[in-house]
């Protein structure tokens, strides 16, 4: 299943924690990677060049949402999804099955899933082979195979059919997928919180030798403790040559946690929903910038910072300001501070991998985070732990 040019190549590794690099026909990216969320073709608030200065080497996509509008005939007589948003690097997009699962009228079953497109009002079928053909068609770097996500709580019993579908349904997306040399397929594995039937499944996708690997039906409820003894349990299961990606998580603490059980690549959509809600990320924890504290506050988001919002001298007090005028500006600002709080964390994670010192790195960043919520110390791609703590905020 395997085909140039998609190669990983692990370059370090720290207990459980591990660096590399995966090369696509986009460019490569390094790993840990965390991946902007683009839904629609565009990561909220950022244009494609303040995205790339964030750090950000790639970028995700939402099949579901992608095919409800514009439609992927579009974006394919467009020159496909990467000349469509203007972004020259390595794209993911996702099956769309997390999405078309979490509709509130679906019908599931071993062909697909039925639910009627909430922009047209007409009734869709998403199959394997539909949800193949729509990737083929988007053109992205990496496709997702079409699974069924177990929801959280689920019983063994619906967890374990989950299983049987998603492993039915690799069969038929590998059959559908016309663009092999192209387009790396990555399955899924899922379980739910029984790690029985995540070893089933993930035993019987390993035998499949994709270029990649993910793990899906968390962050849906489970809470971090699950979340961690799911990822933990299941990444060794893994090929060590190939990336592992886990799907949906999350904040600070789940990326640190799950870097050390050995996994490469995240995405999520908190940086920048939070942005737009007015917080922010700084290493000594989040702010809520539209508190009365930050009315007249000169101080920039974190001093130590130098994304274009920190570096740019934009206030506190200015961008309390802004959230209070309502102003857009408000969520571009504070979503470029989020999304490069984000790739500094990574990538300080991965030079901490390199150096061999990972879990004194992660122990050293927590303990910073948490320490007052002032937002007053360094951020994290200038440096954690002892001697950032030396540095005045």
């Amino acid at each position: 299943m395997t085909q140039p040019p998609f190669r990983f190549q692990l370059a370090a590794r720290s207990g459980g924690a591990r660096a590399g690099r995966f090369e696509t026909p986009h460019g490569a990216f390094d790993t840990p990677a965390f991946m902007p969320v683009g839904t629609h073709g565009a990561v909220k608030a950022l244009t494609p060049e303040q995205v790339r200065a964030t750090g950000a080497q790639i970028v995700l996509s939402n099949t579901y949402h992608l095919h409800l509008r514009p439609g992927e005939g579009l974006v394919q007589k467009m020159g496909g999804l990467h000349a469509f948003m203007r972004w020259d690097g390595p794209i993911l997009t996702d099956s769309g099955g997390f999405q078309v699962f979490s509709l509130p009228r679906v019908e599931i079953d071993d062909r697909g899933a039925r639910f009627t497109n909430e922009v047209s009002g007409e009734v869709v079928d998403l199959t394997p082979e539909r949800s193949m053909e729509i990737q083929n068609a988007l053109g992205a770097d990496i496709i997702m195979a079409f699974d069924e996500c177990t929801p959280y709580p689920a019983t063994e019993a619906m967890a374990r059919d989950g299983v049987r579908r998603t492993l039915l349904w690799i069969d038929r997306c590998l059959k559908a997928h016309d663009r092999p040399g192209e387009q790396a397929l990555f399955p899924i594995v899922q379980g739910g919180v029984h790690l029985e039937l995540r070893r089933s499944c993930a035993e019987a996708l390993v035998a499949l030798d994709a270029p990649g690997y993910a793990i899906g039906g968390v962050s849906v409820g489970e809470g971090h403790e699950l979340m961690c003894q799911v990822t933990e349990h299941t990444a060794p299961l893994l090929p060590e040559d190939r990336p592992r990606y886990l799907m949906g998580v999350g904040t600070p603490e789940d990326l640190l946690a799950a870097i050390g059980f050995g996994i490469d690549m995240f995405d999520c959509v908190i940086p920048t929903r939070y942005a737009r809600s007015a917080t922010v990320f700084t290493s000594r924890g989040r702010l809520r910038l539209t508190n009365r504290r930050y009315r007249r506050d000169a101080y920039p988001i974190d001093r130590s910072c130098d994304c274009a919002a920190c570096a740019g001298g934009f206030s506190r007090a200015y961008l309390h300001h802004l959230f209070a005028a309502n102003e857009v500006l408000s969520a571009v600002l504070c979503s470029i501070h989020n999304v490069h709080f984000y790739q500094a964390l990574v990538r300080d994670a991965r030079r901490a991998v390199v150096d061999g010192r990972y879990d004194d790195f992660r122990r050293e960043f927590l303990a910073l985070y948490g320490r007052d919520g002032t937002g007053t110390g360094t951020r994290a791609g200038a440096g954690t732990g002892a001697a950032a703590r030396k540095r005045k905020p």
